[in-house]
This record gives structure tokens, C-alpha cells and sequence, in this order.
């Protein structure tokens, strides 16, 4: 199966019939442009944890990057299964792509077991450190796929999930998301569902939830929850953004959020712009303390370039409401395998300490799934 095109589902467009007028001159052209930036290298000896708590590793990833990828520090991922736009599908899609997904990661992991492990447990973690390997958790960014079946997250555990989004975009069964006209907060249903995967230690993520589901689902959940990729509204206003009071009640109750390097969710200026990701890590501290904080990139980890060829991959995953004029999606200074350097460096350069650093590049959301999968 070409997981690619199975992500891209059943109403993608290609970038041919929808695209709209939109230059294709090499980003680099620009006299803004600012190129990826370059951190010290990471120390292998002090070995801090890096952890992306969602981000993409791919079948295009060669030998190459994997390896900078892990020179980097990185031991640690969470990756999205299935197609999370569940509600352009049926709910037996939902549940299939989900599946097929989790089943394609098992055969890649195992063809790239010189690189990477399947994560179901923090020890897996302590064993990819140990190793120089990536462990890698499956994520999924809806809740559809369990068909409206709480025995589903039964399955679905058994198969590897650790991580649901209870929500995408738009509304569900179990609550809303944060692009709905006139979403709800947590259902009837929701509550069952966050009952049954506190049960089970399948642990809850409200990215992509709106305000109320998010304030809804910290007050049910009797564990603490996580929202992996979102950024700070209170910093720059934005749909996929959360206001202090989410950010407060989610610390307050034990939950940690991650970062997201979606340059979009912060500044529509294409260049020039990454101070402002690190003004939303330090609100974010600001607000939440500095124990519940992290990073979820949201990104991929090539090094991206603006060509007809990307412009194409995009629109074929992202669907006919994408458009391509927000590229590039990303801050260019972030644009490579080795950002969490660059990261480590500037919360340095902004007063942490090294110990409160790595608490952000990875160790607080190594903690939380501690306490959550043990």
C-alpha cells in the first residue's frame, strides 16, 4: 500500500485541477528569504531527550536523513495514523485507514529496524536512547475510527495506539473542532469515550479541538491530557491556537502541551519570522509553568523546498481546501532534520537553564506518557 495516497483520500484534488495562480520560483529566489538555520551539535554525552510528540516520518525518508535525524538526538515520535478528515469518509473507512496505516508503520519499522522501534511503553523510549534508534508511538487525529464502538479502543490498543485526538477540524460524535461554525463541547458519547480510554491508558490529545470540547474533555478526564500541536492564542490569535485559560486548566489538572512550527498558526510573513515560535514556547511556560511544556512539530523532517512537485504533494494530502499560497507552511529557519538544535540554542540564548531545556525538547512529554502507559 502507498500510505500517501491512501492519506490523501477519496476527495483530495490534485494540484493541477484546483490550484490557484501562484508562482513557482524557488523560495530561495526571494531577497527575504532566510535560510535553516545551524545549532550546536547535540551532546551525545550529556544525552538530553528530544521528543517530537507529533510529527511525520515517511517511506521517502532515505538512509541519509534518517541518520542526521537521529545525530540530532532524537529518540522519540509520535506519528499520525489514518486519514484524520474521518468526516469525509464513512465510519468503516475511518476504521480501515486507520488500520491499514498502523499495520504499514509495523512493516516499515521492521525494514528500518537499524533506525527505528515500535513504542508502546516509555521503556521503549529508555531502549531507543540506549540504541541510537527512534521510538516511534501511533497517533491518530480523530476518533472516528473506532465507529462509534468504545470496544474499538480495545482493538485499536492491541494493535499499538497509544495517542487519540478526540477530535479533527470539524464536528464528530464525541465533540468539535476548532473550524466548526457552531461546535459543541463534549457529548454524552464524549464522556464515554474518555472514561473508556482512561480505562484503557490510551491517552487523550485535544489538538484540533475547539475551546469548550478542550475545557470540556480536562474537566471530565480523571488522567491528565495532552494537546500535542497547537500554539498560544493569547500570542497570535488563530483557530488551531489555545487561549491561557485552556493552557492553564490543561497544567492545572497535569497535562502538557506541545509547540507546533506551523508558521501559519503564528505569522502569515513568510521570512524572517521564527522569533515569534519561541515568544509562544515562553508564553506558554509563562502561563503553564515551565513542567508542561514541549514540543509537537507538526512537520516533516526534510528539508522542504518550494517546488510544482511539493506544491502537488500538498494539495493531494491536505484536500481541495487547501491553498497553496500559505506556503511554505513552515518557518524556513526550522526547515531541517536537525531544528531541535536549533531549538535547544535559542531557549538557551532566553534565560533557560539546560535542565528547563530539556524539559522542553522532550522530557516533560516523556513524563506525561510515563505516568499515562507507564
Amino acid at each position: 500500500m502507498d500510505r500517501r495516497k491512501f492519506l490523501a483520500g477519496a476527495s483530495a484534488l490534485t494540484a493541477a485541477a484546483s490550484m490557484p495562480s501562484f508562482s513557482f520560483a524557488q523560495t530561495a529566489s526571494d531577497p527575504n528569504f532566510t535560510p535553516a538555520l545551524v545549532g550546536k551539535p547535540w551532546d551525545p554525552v550529556r544525552n538530553a531527550m528530544v521528543f517530537d510528540a507529533m510529527g511525520e516520518i515517511r517511506d521517502t525518508f532515505t538512509d541519509e536523513l534518517i541518520e542526521e535525524i537521529l545525530s540530532a538526538g532524537m529518540r522519540a515520535i509520535a506519528v499520525t495514523c489514518g486519514n484524520p478528515r474521518q468526516q469525509n469518509q464513512s465510519v468503516e473507512q475511518n476504521y480501515q485507514s486507520a488500520l491499514e496505516e498502523m499495520l504499514w508503520f509495523d512493516r516499515h519499522i521492521a525494514e528500518k529496524s537499524k533506525y527505528y522501534l515500535k513504542a508502546t511503553k516509555t521503556a521503549d523510549i529508555d531502549r531507543a536512547r540506549k540504541e541510537g534508534k527512534l521510538a516511534i508511538f501511533y497517533l491518530t487525529q480523530n476518533s472516528e475510527h473506532f465507529m462509534h464502538d468504545l470496544d474499538n479502543v480495545d482493538a485499536f490498543y492491541a494493535v499499538g495506539q497509544r495517542v487519540c485526538q478526540l477530535t479533527y477540524n470539524y464536528q464528530n460524535m464525541v465533540g468539535s473542532g476548532c473550524m466548526e461554525r457552531h461546535g459543541s463541547g463534549i457529548s454524552r458519547f464524549g464522556a464515554e469515550l474518555i472514561e473508556k480510554l482512561n480505562e484503557r491508558e490510551m491517552m487523550i490529545d485535544l489538538s484540533h479541538a475547539n475551546v469548550q470540547t478542550t475545557l470540556d474533555a480536562i474537566d471530565v478526564s480523571e488522567k491528565p491530557i495532552q494537546i500535542s500541536h497547537t500554539c498560544c492564542y493569547d500570542v497570535s490569535p488563530n483557530p488551531r491556537a489555545m487561549p491561557d485559560e485552556v493552557l492553564k486548566n490543561l497544567a492545572d489538572k497535569g497535562g502538557v502541551a506541545g509547540m507546533a512550527q506551523i508558521r501559519t498558526f503564528m505569522t502569515l510573513e513568510r521570512f524572517g519570522m521564527v522569533g515569534i515560535y519561541f515568544d509562544h514556547i515562553m508564553h506558554a511556560i509563562n502561563v503553564m509553568g515551565i513542567d508542561h511544556v514541549g514540543v509537537g512539530s507538526d512537520r516533516d523532517h526534510r528539508r522542504l523546498e518550494v517546488t510544482p512537485e511539493y506544491l502537488d504533494e500538498m494539495q493531494r494530502e491536505q484536500g481541495p481546501l487547501f491553498d497553496v499560497r500559505r506556503v511554505p507552511l513552515y518557518f524556513e529557519e526550522l526547515n531541517s532534520p536537525r531544528r531541535m538544535e536549533v531549538i535547544w540554542d535559542e531557549l538557551i540564548k532566553r534565560g533557560l537553564s539546560e535542565d528547563d531545556a530539556e524539559k522542553v525538547t522532550g522530557l516533560n512529554f516523556y513524563n506525561h506518557y510515563k505516568n499515562l502507559i507507564g
